[in-house]
């Protein structure tokens, strides 16, 4: 390999042990860094279809709600809060869920509200009659949740199997059908 000088009128070698070196410095540079992002990647992983939902304690005023509670039977874990125009818009199908389904499945609405005054009087004003709680301990994290509403779709045996990111018309015939044969 040659360089010129700024004048252009010398040409000179570099010597090959020069980019042997800069090979080096580039590979240990890249290694570093896969190493770095392996390293950060290395916490707790949201959970996946198939695997077992992680299991939360959540303290509501005068009475605690956890989700091995419900074990036994389909749980459909919603997380939602009020200041989320998707999360208003599929309330009304969760209560009508719910309705339809009884005690074959329990829905469980977890509010990220950090306003307890703001969720009491959502809940009051949009009639929600579901098993609800206000989370204050981002339960949802475990989850690795990132937008507003999530669901998860828990089978009695507490496995995850499936998700649903935002709004969804609970009541749907293939969403209601789905939940009948857990």
């Amino acid at each position: 390999m040659t360089e010129t000088s700024g004048t252009g009128s010398e040409v000179k070698e570099l010597p090959f042990h020069y980019y042997r070196d800069v090979n080096r410095i580039f590979t240990s540079t890249a290694l570093v860094g896969l190493f770095l992002l392996a390293a950060c990647n290395t916490g707790s992983h949201p959970p996946r279809i198939g695997s077992a939902a992680p299991e939360f304690t959540i303290p509501d005023g005068t009475r605690s709600i956890s989700l091995n509670q419900f074990r036994g039977k389909p749980v459909v874990l919603n997380f939602w809060a009020t200041w989320c125009p998707p999360c208003i818009q599929e309330m009304p199908s969760l209560v009508q869920l719910q309705k339809q389904l009884g005690d074959k499945v329990t829905i469980l609405a977890v509010s990220e509200d950090d306003d307890d005054n703001a969720y009491k009087q959502f809940v009051k004003d949009h009639n929600v009659d579901l098993l609800t709680v206000r989370d204050t301990k981002r339960s949802n994290e475990l989850y690795g949740t990132f937008k507003f509403p999530e669901t998860f779709v828990i089978d009695g045996n507490g496995k995850i199997v499936r998700k649903f990111i935002g709004a969804q018309e609970w009541t749907s015939p293939e969403i209601v059908e789905y939940l009948k044969k857990l």
